[in-house]
């Protein structure tokens, strides 16, 4: 079991920030978060709370589980939410395990009434959302949880092709290292940006990425370098099921469709409508292989008009039919697992 204890420092620090865990939160999001402030808090590696200070808050001063079973125990009650510059919730797996208790969501209302900046870490947007704390507010979460949002709120769509977005007094972030990007944003923009620096080095992270950073999920044939690409290739992903024209993704990503084609060409060596076929061909090969979904229903998951289209499609590419190659891909796994 972890406990979090923020010792008192001569000086009010610079970056005081209080943190809500829910139940089966992610460890991963909380630990790279709160080791960028505490590793920006102080001289070397010395952990002391001077320039930054964290608290780990619960209405019962219990320990609450992680995701992957380790308990991170409270350090303080909630209180009065004016003491903390911001109000971190860290959220975790979706189900009903994965909700706040109803003392901690009040809290952020209260910190919410107060003027207090609210931080989702992971799957903490959908915390804030279920609290009522999001309503006109643009905020992030994982590519992986992008249909999940949708699902659970109705009429909202999240941003899932950047690490991270501050909006206003709403600051949300995707999960997993993005955490620590946006821990050094904020210790850059309250203590330092050679606090923030420092504390990335320590945790073998080359530099601070941006906000508009793409979130890491492309595919190995169609990585690149550029960030307009890596944003269009995440916006494809997330509809191939009903693939949108290239102006249509040029406009969602505020750009124009010329440009969009001049960076997929020089990036790639392709046009952005090749690049949109070639995930779309990738994700039902994968179908192919890893389920027992019918032909027709790869079809309709992938964008294809019918079964007739995406075989079309596929025997020009593979030079076989999708049939054939799910043949060939169990007969390959079955003399894999014989040898």
């Amino acid at each position: 079991m972890w406990y979090i204890r923020v010792m008192d420092a001569q000086s009010p620090p610079s970056l005081r920030v209080g943190l809500i865990l829910a139940e089966r939160f992610t460890l991963s999001a909380f630990a790279t978060f709160v080791d960028v402030l505490r590793l920006a808090a102080d001289e070397g590696d010395r952990s002391r709370p001077i320039r930054c200070s964290w608290s780990v808050l619960a209405p019962d001063m219990g320990p609450v589980r992680s995701s992957c079973g380790v308990s991170v125990s409270a350090s303080e009650r909630p209180g009065d939410p004016r003491r903390f510059d911001y109000v971190a919730v860290v959220g975790g797996l979706l189900d009903e395990a994965g909700r706040l208790d109803p003392r901690s969501a009040a809290f952020l209302r209260a910190a919410a009434a107060a003027g207090v900046p609210l931080v989702g870490l992971c799957t903490g947007a959908f915390l804030l959302h279920e609290a009522g704390l999001m309503q006109g507010y643009r905020c992030c979460v994982s590519w992986f949880h992008h249909d999940d949002f949708l699902e659970r709120f109705d009429g909202l769509v999240p941003v899932s092709d950047r690490i991270f977005v501050v909006d206003r007094d709403r600051l949300t972030c995707s999960g997993g290292a993005s955490a620590a990007h946006l821990a050094a944003w904020l210790v850059a923009r309250h203590v330092g940006a050679p606090a923030a620096r420092k504390s990335l080095n320590i945790l073998i992270i080359d530099e601070a990425m941006p906000a508009d950073e793409p979130q890491p999920a492309l595919p190995a044939d169609l990585a690149t370098r550029d960030p307009l690409v890596r944003r269009a290739i995440l916006h494809m992903q997330q509809r191939l099921d009903a693939p949108p024209g290239i102006a249509r993704i040029a406009a969602a990503l505020g750009v124009g469709r010329r440009k969009l084609e001049r960076h997929f060409a020089a990036a790639l060596g392709l046009s952005p409508a090749e690049a949109f076929l070639r995930l779309r061909l990738a994700r039902v090969r994968r179908l192919l292989e890893g389920s027992a979904q019918s032909v027709t229903a790869i079809a309709t998951e992938t964008g294809f008009c019918d079964a007739s289209h995406l075989g079309r499609t596929f025997r020009s590419r593979a030079g076989m039919s999708p049939e054939a190659w799910r043949r060939a891909a169990a007969e390959s796994a079955g003399q894999t697992r014989r040898a």
